[in-house]
């Protein structure tokens, strides 16, 4: 059958004129528009063709094979197939070619049975293979190429005798109508691994598919009832419930969230959506919602992280930080009306987005809330334990609709005869998309005479490869910017093109897209009827021309997106992916470096603000995109891989950190970069202190001095802030407080300069540690934490000076505020999902505070707490300081088996070079020994403890083990040596202003009360 060579449709007959498009038959042929396709390939020869040149006559030969030629030819036209070639004796056939249709697979497996049933007429056996697969096509110099053809050969030639054999892609389009046969998996030549194939015995009746959209809902009675329930509980109760919807595409997820939301009336109704593409643009839905939702008054913290959240203004914070934030602002939006929170696509979310969405239906209060999440079944793949286990969660899954639903709502969209709805029903398999795309098809093509596809994907192409080249060019380019696109976008990737929003509105009324809101100022916006849609019209595209639109696309996105909040990002994508396209087409070049450079300078840029929001699993796949994109030996590269190498700290990957650094350093070594080279081993060096013990301080310090060098001479005030930092943290962890904070000072006033927030806040939260361990008096220490809290409030900062000031004021004996100021912390923590930082930090205070109080039994509950939370993440940095602590608590609980295992649990982990957690257990481990009656042993312990505490100057921590060297003398009959202990001991209190220890060595000295403060 003959077809348009402007729009591809099938002719019914001879027209001067396209009935379909209009275009002139008689002028000359339209140039082919190079495009990807899902076809389906046919290879057919005849075996024993030799033993035929034998037998007959070359005029008799030749004849046979030409009626063969017609025979095969007249049969492969006959089902829409296009003939690209004869090779010998073998025909091969292409169907999708110029024109794709929904059933090309099924088409030519039918062909192929027809085949083999000529066969024996014409007096010999053949052979055929069919493959399916992606191709190009509309080149000048053959129909197709791709990959699905030589398959389809390689299959012909392993097939026997009378024998059809096809692969796995063609059996899946068409396993409802072929009865076939699987056959062992087939060593093809050219390919890696064995191919799947099946031996076709025949072909059952027709299929037909069609769709047509804006339909009555049908068949969810129950689920809008559950909805509505979960909707009517959050507003009695004022509680924030979440409701998943999941199901595959096209199920109806979106149509049951709209009638829902139809039937609301005092509601306020925000949407976000979480989008397909670019890893990191983890809070686009937050930011949609945000946007939507009215002024009002979050508290100044809140209104700081949400400000730059949507602004264009970096403000350090976390992930933890921004979900409470977003939680405290619904809340109070929601406090004067219900508010109803709709995330589409969650199954794209990032894993920061998933957690921020529990962190809000676990913790919101008296607000009512609803979270309506729409989702397909692969969401449960990443997160099984989506909303389990919360008593205000429900999720539902969409079923397929029940046979006399489907045709309930055929019957709504069209009138068809019984048998075609018939066909509709069976091929839909309840799913409502497939329902409402047969019909339309059905309704388009004015005969009714469409053939059931058997997937969505290849009903989408065949209707997309129906329309205008005009509309569908406008389709495409629209496509590369996403699922929703601006006319000006497209505009720009379609300068050719006079009527665009001719084009679009028809694109409109086809229920392809629809209007939606823009981004831009000044632009008209559109959404893709469905996801799909947009997939298959952007995988027709060839790759070269991908290339190029992307590459447009972001010179259109750097003029006109400058508000966009994840602006960075998306340009990032687009200029990755003209690379990447480029490079896999083997035509990168100067060009392709260059965007690749242009790619790689936005996604960093992004992902240093993921860092700055504390979304390091972001940053991370951030930073990874970036470097691949960059030379080796690039010292923008470098400089990535270094920051790279932290980011994986922070989540705990110290191995895959430690291999990427070693590999930084010989690069840039090895490439004569000296600044690389330094900045990359001072990150290996940090690294290194974390996981290998026998690393000496000594010559880490020497290490790092000649790298500070390098960043002095060269004037890199980030790579030395990064240094300088590594030297305070070696200090404080040598337990001299004094000289740390100078050097951590000194890195915060480069870390400033420099404009790196995140290393400034690192740096100071160690700083408050120093003021509390080191030797500041408790009242100045005070005072310069709250300078310093005033200076960078909230998050890990925040929490880090109330634990600080909280110990202080315990050793003051104004316990009551301690406690209340360390609750404050807790909470703070916990609501930040800080774990590692509650466990380590807050919690170990709480319990070393109610040591202090002498309360023994809350100090080891907490202290526990602490310590199975690091158990849990392999913390043993800082499980092996809290473990003394909590194993102090047990031996004065009389728990002394415990303590035992406690301690000798710590001992495994425990690094050479941690002063602290070497004096804490030698403390405890002579508080065990003295409770056992081994009064020798624990004096040894207690004499090593102070030999290492007397190299430090925390002056409560010496003064401790002090108090507990005269314990021993006095228990050993020695009394003037048990006095010097004490009067050394109470010295260091009274320095530190620790009041409750200095107390209670008076009272052991049996001073005087004039001697008291």
């Amino acid at each position: 059958m003959a077809t348009c060579p402007a729009c591809g449709k099938e002719l019914p007959g001879e027209f001067p004129f396209c009935p379909f498009c209009g275009a002139d038959l008689a002028a000359a042929p339209a140039v082919a528009r190079e495009q990807r396709k899902v076809v389906t390939v046919l290879f057919c020869d005849v075996t024993g063709s030799t033993e035929l040149g034998e037998k007959l006559d070359p005029e008799a030969l030749r004849a046979l094979l030409a009626r063969y030629f017609e025979r095969m030819k007249a049969i492969v036209e006959h089902h829409g197939g296009s003939v690209e070639k004869f090779i010998g004796d073998a025909v091969m056939a292409v169907f999708g070619v110029p024109a794709l249709h929904e059933d090309d697979a099924l088409r030519a497996v039918r062909s192929a049975v027809e085949m083999r049933e000529e066969f024996p007429e014409l007096g010999f056996q053949g052979r055929i293979g069919v493959a399916t697969g992606e191709v190009v096509t509309g080149t000048e110099e053959r129909l197709a190429t791709g990959d699905a053809l030589n398959v389809a050969a390689r299959l012909q030639q392993a097939a026997q005798p009378g024998e059809i054999l096809i692969g796995d892609e063609t059996f899946g389009l068409t396993r409802d109508a072929v009865v076939v046969e699987a056959v062992e998996p087939l060593s093809l030549k050219g390919k890696a691994e064995p191919v799947a194939a099946y031996r076709l015995m025949s072909v059952r009746g027709d299929e037909a598919v069609a769709r047509q959209l804006n339909t009555p809902m049908v068949g969810r009675e129950t689920e809008l009832r559950r909805l509505r329930d979960a909707y009517d509980q959050a507003a009695r109760d004022r509680s924030c419930q979440l409701f998943t919807v999941l199901g595959p595409a096209g199920v109806g997820k979106s149509r049951l969230a709209y009638e829902f939301l139809a039937s609301l009336d005092e509601a306020l109704v925000v949407r976000g959506r979480c989008l397909p593409y670019g890893e990191g643009i983890t809070y686009w839905p937050v930011v949609e919602v945000v946007k939507q939702l009215p002024p009002t008054t979050n508290g100044a913290k809140g209104n700081e992280v949400i400000a730059g959240l949507v602004g264009d203004t970096d403000v350090p914070t976390s992930s933890a930080e921004i979900a409470w934030a977003f939680r405290n602002l619904l809340e109070t939006v929601a406090a004067e009306r219900p508010l109803v929170c709709v995330f589409d696509d969650v199954h794209w979310g990032e894993e920061t987005f998933l957690d921020l969405v529990e962190h809000i239906a676990d913790l919101s209060r008296d607000a009512p809330i609803l979270l309506l999440c729409m989702a397909r079944p692969e969401l449960l793949d990443r997160r099984a334990a989506w909303a389990g286990g919360k008593v205000n969660a429900t999720s539902v899954l969409l079923e397929p609709l029940a046979p006399e639903e489907a045709d309930l709502m055929i019957d709504s969209l069209a009138h068809l005869d019984p048998d075609l709805r018939e066909r509709i029903r069976e091929a839909a398999e309840g799913n409502p998309l497939f329902v409402e795309e047969m019909v339309s098809l059905v309704k388009e093509s004015g005969d009714g005479n469409v053939t059931v596809p058997p997937t969505i994907q290849a009903l989408l192409a065949a209707r997309l490869d129906q329309l205008d080249p005009s509309d569908r060019g406008v389709l495409e380019r629209g496509a590369v910017e996403g699922r929703v696109f601006h006319r000006g976008a497209v505009q720009a990737l379609s300068p050719g093109e006079a009527a665009m929003m001719d084009r679009l509105t028809s694109l409109v009324r086809k229920e392809l897209v629809r209007p939606d809101k823009p981004q831009f100022a000044g632009e008209d916006a559109f959404r893709f009827r469905h996801i799909l849609i947009r997939d298959a019209a952007y995988d027709a595209l060839p790759k070269a021309t991908r290339a190029e639109l992307h590459e447009r696309f972001a010179e259109w996105l750097e003029e006109h997106g400058s508000d966009l909040v994840e602006l960075d990002e998306i340009l990032g994508y687009h200029l990755e992916q003209a690379h990447l396209y480029r490079v896999e087409l083997g035509t990168d070049d100067g060009h392709g470096v260059e965007l690749a450079r242009r790619a790689a300078t936005h996604i960093a840029s992004a992902a240093r603000r993921s860092l700055v929001r504390g979304d390091n699993p972001a940053a991370i796949g951030l930073f990874e995109r970036a470097t691949a994109l960059l030379p080796q030996d690039d010292p923008t590269r470098l400089q990535l891989l270094v920051t790279l190498g932290y980011a994986l700290t922070d989540t705990g990957d110290w191995e895959k950190a430690g291999v990427l650094l070693a590999d930084a350093v010989r690069i840039a070594e090895a490439a004569g970069e000296r600044l690389g080279a330094a900045d990359a081993s001072v990150a290996l060096t940090f690294v290194r202190l974390h996981t290998d013990s026998a690393m000496l301080h000594v010559d880490v310090r020497a290490d790092l001095a000649s790298s500070i060098r390098v960043f002095e001479e060269l004037g890199d005030q980030a790579a030395l802030a990064r240094a300088l930092s590594l030297l305070g943290m070696l200090r404080f962890w040598a337990g001299e407080m004094a000289p740390a904070i100078e050097e951590l000072e000194l890195a915060a006033r480069h870390a400033l300069e420099a404009g790196d927030r995140t290393q400034e806040v690192v740096v100071l939260a160690f700083s408050v540690m120093g003021m509390l361990y080191g030797p500041e008096p408790v009242p100045s220490a005070l005072d310069k934490i709250a300078k310093i809290q005033a200076r960078v409030p909230g998050g890990r900062l925040e929490v880090s000076a109330l634990r600080a000031r909280a110990y202080l004021e315990a050793m003051g004996g104004r316990f009551d505020e301690a406690r209340e100021l360390i609750g404050e912390a807790e909470m703070i923590a916990e609501e930040l999902g800080l774990q590692t930082f509650l466990a380590a930090g807050v919690l170990r205070s709480a319990g070393e505070i109610e040591l202090l109080a002498g309360n023994t039994a809350a100090a080891e509950r907490l202290l526990g707490r602490g310590g199975e939370i690091l158990e849990q993440e392999r913390d043993w940095g800082h499980f092996t300081s809290l473990a003394g602590l909590q194993a102090e608590a047990l031996v004065a609980e009389g728990r002394a088996e415990e303590a035992l295992e406690r301690i000798e649990t710590a001992e495994r982990h425990l690094l050479e070079d941690d002063t602290d957690a070497q004096i804490v257990l030698l403390r405890a481990r002579s508080l065990l020994a003295a409770n056992l009656g081994s009064l020798d042993e624990a004096e040894g312990f207690a004499r090593r403890a102070n030999e290492r505490a007397e190299r430090t100057d925390d002056l409560s921590l010496r003064g401790g083990v002090l108090a507990d060297l005269a314990t021993l003398h006095e228990l050993s009959g020695r009394p003037e040596e048990a006095k010097v202990a004490l009067e050394q001991a109470l010295a260091l209190f009274e320095h530190k202003g620790n009041v409750v220890m200095a107390e209670r060595v008076r009272q052991r000295l049996l001073l005087e009360p004039s001697r008291q403060e």
